[in-house]
């Protein structure tokens, strides 16, 4: 699965190899996707080689090689694999297709759609990589559910550890003391509690080791409230 900045970029990677033959240089990738500063063109980057659609050679400038492309920009899809864009500002909706009862009536099979930071923040929304039985009960309200195995210790203060697998309901709003999937700039994503002061966004950790981020409320976008969580022993 990937960002909508993501998806993005590689788009344009891809349409200037086409005409000029050579990759863009980064301050051109920065311009193209409006971002403030290379670092995030950076991360951008090191998020699609992860991923398997690009790779960079060593010792040569704007050394990008563009391996596969995803079936929305021409590519063929790859087996079990088909690229999401998280757009931020989806709004509630049905629950989905794909979520099939397990065995139990009262337990349905979630998709777990990767790894979200509890930390720093990370490129943590990828495509699926297994599935998870939920009781029903923790399916809250209307709208698409899914899970995420959260990565750090941030959350620790409230319940949620490394390892775990939270259970998220897709949204674009949320209310202050939620803990939410937060999108940060489009291209980074973490777990943390959502407060809002005026016209400004703070995210806070559970965890005093771990500093408050404040950002512009432009700079956020909401992709989904916790409504669980799953623990292995």
């Amino acid at each position: 699965m990937l960002t909508k900045k993501q998806l993005d970029l590689l788009e344009f990677i891809h349409k200037r190899m086409q005409r000029d033959g050579v990759p863009p240089s980064f301050d051109e990738m920065k311009e193209a996707l409006d971002l403030r500063s290379k670092s995030g063109i950076h991360r951008l980057i090191t998020a699609l080689e992860e991923r398997g659609f690009i790779r960079r050679l060593a010792h040569r400038a704007r050394a990008i090689e563009i391996v596969k492309l995803p079936a929305s920009l021409g590519g063929e899809p790859t087996a079990g694999f088909s690229p999401r864009v998280i757009e931020g500002d989806k709004p509630d909706a049905p629950m989905p297709a794909n979520a099939q009862p397990v065995s139990t009536a009262f337990a349905t099979e979630l998709p777990v759609m990767g790894r979200i930071a509890a930390g720093v923040p990370i490129e943590a929304i990828s495509q699926k990589s297994h599935s998870v039985a939920v009781p029903g009960q923790m399916l809250s309200g209307t709208g698409e559910h899914y899970a995420l195995e959260v990565k750090g210790d941030s959350m620790v203060d409230a319940g949620i550890n490394d390892g775990d697998v939270v259970v998220i309901r897709e949204t674009s709003v949320a209310d202050n003391g939620d803990i939410v999937v937060a999108l940060v700039e489009d291209h980074e994503a973490t777990l943390k509690r959502y407060i809002r002061k005026g016209s400004a966004i703070a995210l806070e950790a559970a965890n005093p080791a771990y500093e408050t981020r404040i950002f512009n409320e432009d700079q956020v976008k909401v992709q989904g409230k916790l409504v669980g969580l799953i623990r292995t022993y």
